[in-house]
């Protein structure tokens, strides 16, 4: 009696896990079980760092907004508090990009905001 192979379900699965790993080093692209370890992990580390990700960018905005801030005479929450008074509504992406693109539109807004010294 042959064995049973599962048929091409199965091995439609097992190429998709397989394609997922390739570009992977040594048997973990060519290893099904190797290959399925690796591609789990990779899966769970993407699924991570895509939050990790958003926290790193606004950490990174935050320091070229205390930067520019710093350049202007104030403080970052001294800056960001203003902003809320006046009712000024910009992302902390649009204001480093702001910060850095146009610095004098950057030190108007400064003013607008009500903080320079």
């Amino acid at each position: 009696m042959p064995r049973v192979t599962r048929g091409f379900k199965a091995r439609r699965r097992r190429n998709k896990v397989l394609s997922m790993a390739k570009g992977f080093r040594g048997g973990k692209h060519r290893l099904y079980k190797s290959a399925t370890e690796a591609v789990d992990r990779a899966l769970s580390f993407a699924y991570r760092d895509r939050r990790t990700n958003k926290r790193n960018f606004r950490s990174l905005w935050i320091a070229r907004i205390t930067a520019a801030a710093k350049m202007n005479g104030t403080s970052y929450s001294r800056l960001i508090g203003g902003m809320k008074k006046a009712d000024i509504e910009l992302d902390r992406k649009v204001l480093s990009n702001l910060a850095i693109v146009d610095p004098s539109a950057f030190s108007a807004l400064v003013k607008a905001a009500g903080v320079s010294s």
